[in-house]
């Protein structure tokens, strides 16, 4: 007879037996599914090849043949872009824009996404990097010209599939288009999450090398709102430190990311809109081997968040926009392809300035485009010009009226100065009882300025990113986005002699002075050397700016000749009425000054005085 343990121990080996002959044959019969799978999509791969008729399968039959490992590229072109992809990456390797050539060319086209980084539509790993892997071109499904796929394994098991595809259609921007599927299936035996790959956006670094490095950057939309990041970010501030790589998003869907420079962008909108993290990061790059360095930014959009079983499919679309900023155009694919588009322009908090001015600028574009060839986006400037100038003539004209009036009153300020030469507040006081007594606003001088502030900068922004401009000339300039210079000054050190900035300065110091003189003299001093600041601000920006200033001024003193042709405006003392709201603030100040300047005789001291002695206690 067998002891107890003897039983135990007898037990406890068949209870180990039978677990592994249960695992192992659940096992064998996993492998055993695989096998079948596998061999399946052999033959489903082995009939499309021969032209045989397929069997299906559940999931996505991509199983993919060797891929070749040397760079094999095809294009597709549409009526504005030449896209050329490669099968290293999968993806969009470089887009030529056949309408717009590099600053300074007539012949070579602006290319982007051409410095190898990685192609766009590419997958990025967990860490950020590019799994820039060969897939295999699918000749039998692809359609030359029109329609690319590939294919290919990754190492984690997942099947990648890609489509490109050129969108036909009569809808405003399918020339810049691309519809962009990606079929994904789980070929692993674990489950994958999707969440770990992010789609590449390819790059964006500037397209000349003065171009501001502000103007190159990412962005994202969620919610309705579009978030940018410049390339200065990565270097921090006094209250950031430096960044290697920046996130963004993902708490809200994302509607479309991408990267861009001052003219052209590279948009990714998914067709779906899901929770999905951006990110961002900056490399060096130059524009031609004698350049400087200019900041580069590449990006990536996240996968949506999904946990992919073995064998299971997963299919993603989006749409991929290549092309340049313009406003007309992305305000019209907003209509026809969704809100968002118009977005990308940047044009930041002055939008509603900068969108209406652009979309005149256009009118007066194609107005004299009919006329004239030569010049017409010059025409267009200097007619919008003249017509914001126009519309706020009444302001200006208001202005100029009560500067004239306060002028006449510098006399009568002067003495109030000299009699309380002491008492600033007093000064204030007088001063504003003298403006109520004559009925002059003293902001009304300063409302045209404050009016002219949005304006300006609605209009800098405007022409700042108007694609429109690039390679159009006027007169003696050559490309109303850059520079007019004629030539550089080897005598100064190679200084390029620009000639707008020049007029547009002193056309500023001609209408400084016909402009009636208020203030003191430091202020008057400051208001004759803007232009000197304005002129070293707007130097080496392009001509267009300048173009626009010059003509403002050149209205502008116009429009002084004409007022000063006006007879002079009375200046009369008003009857009745009692003292202005900042005639009463000021008496109300200088009385509380006078109060605390007297405090010591008019005021009970409560203060404790420590250095009295104390008086003997008494009892107890």
């Amino acid at each position: 007879m067998y002891d107890r343990k003897t039983w135990a121990i007898l037990a406890l080996c068949g209870s180990l037996l039978a677990a592994n002959l249960y695992y192992a044959n659940k096992n064998s019969i996993a492998q055993r599914e695989v096998a079948e799978r596998e061999l399946a999509l052999q033959k489903n791969l082995a009939a499309s090849n021969t032209g045989a008729p397929t069997t299906t399968t559940p999931g996505l039959t991509v199983e993919t043949p060797p891929a070749p490992t040397e760079e094999e590229t095809t294009t597709l072109e549409s009526e504005d872009v030449i896209f050329t992809l490669s099968n290293i990456g999968g993806g969009i390797k470089h887009a030529e824009f056949k309408k717009q050539f590099k600053v300074g060319s007539k012949t070579d086209l602006v290319q982007v996404n051409h410095f190898d980084l990685g192609p766009i539509g590419g997958l990025a790993g967990a860490d950020e990097s590019l799994e820039n892997i060969p897939y295999a071109y699918k000749t039998e499904e692809s359609i030359k010209g029109k329609k690319a796929v590939y294919i290919a394994k990754l190492a984690s098991g997942l099947i990648v599939k890609k489509t490109f595809t050129l969108v036909e259609s009569t809808k405003p921007g399918s020339s810049y288009l691309l519809d962009f599927q990606l079929n994904l299936e789980n070929a692993a035996t674990t489950a994958l999450n999707l969440g770990q790959w992010s789609i590449f956006l390819g790059e964006a670094s500037p397209s000349y090398q003065s171009e501001v490095s502000q103007q190159t950057g990412f962005f994202w939309r969620e919610n309705g709102s579009i978030n940018f990041k410049d390339a200065s970010k990565f270097k921090g501030n006094m209250i950031s430190a430096a960044q290697s790589t920046i996130h963004g998003g993902g708490e809200k869907p994302t509607e479309l990311a991408g990267v861009t420079n001052q003219f052209f962008t590279t948009v990714l909108r998914p067709k779906e809109p899901a929770i999905a993290s951006l990110w961002a990061k900056s490399t060096q790059v130059r524009l031609d081997d004698q350049a400087k360095t200019v900041n580069s930014i590449y990006a990536g959009l996240q996968l949506p968040s999904a946990t992919l079983k073995p064998g299971e499919p997963k299919t993603l679309d989006y749409l991929i926009f290549i092309g340049p900023k313009h406003n007309r155009l992305l305000r019209q694919m907003d209509a026809a392809w969704g809100d968002g588009w118009s977005d990308v322009m940047q044009y930041g908090w002055f939008w509603f300035v900068s969108r209406p001015l652009n979309w005149l600028l256009n009118t007066y574009h194609n107005l004299f485009d009919h006329l004239s060839k030569t010049g017409s986006w010059g025409l267009a400037i200097i007619f919008l010009t003249i017509t914001v100038r126009t519309v706020i003539w009444p302001l200006h004209a208001k202005s100029t009226h009560t500067m004239k009036r306060m002028a006449k009153l510098q006399p009568e300020m002067a003495k109030i100065k000299e009699k309380y030469a002491d008492d600033p507040n007093k000064i204030n006081t007088e001063t504003m009882g003298l403006y109520r007594k004559y009925g002059i606003n003293p902001l009304g001088g300063c409302l045209p300025m404050f009016i002219q502030i949005p304006v300006f900068f609605g209009f800098y922004r405007m022409l700042q990113y108007a694609v429109e401009l690039r390679g159009h000339g006027f007169l003696w300039v050559d490309d109303l986005s850059q520079p007019d210079t004629l030539m550089h000054l080897s005598f100064l050190g190679g200084i390029p002699l620009n000639i707008l900035p020049i007029v547009m300065a002193i056309s500023s110091f001609l209408q400084i002075r016909m402009t009636p003189k208020t203030g003191d003299a430091m202020q008057q001093k400051i208001v004759t050397f803007m232009p000197l600041m304005f002129f070293f601000f707007c130097y080496n920006f392009a001509s267009a700016l300048a173009l626009y200033w010059t003509t403002q001024n050149i209205f502008s003193i116009c429009q002084t000749w004409i007022m000063n042709k006006v007879p002079e405006p009375e200046l009369k003392a008003r009857t009745g009425g009692g003292k202005s709201f900042i005639q009463r603030m000021a008496e109300r100040q200088a009385n509380m000054q006078q109060a605390r300047q007297n405090g010591g005789a008019n005021m009970r001291d409560v203060t404790p005085d420590s250095k009295k002695k104390r008086p003997p206690r008494t009892g107890g």
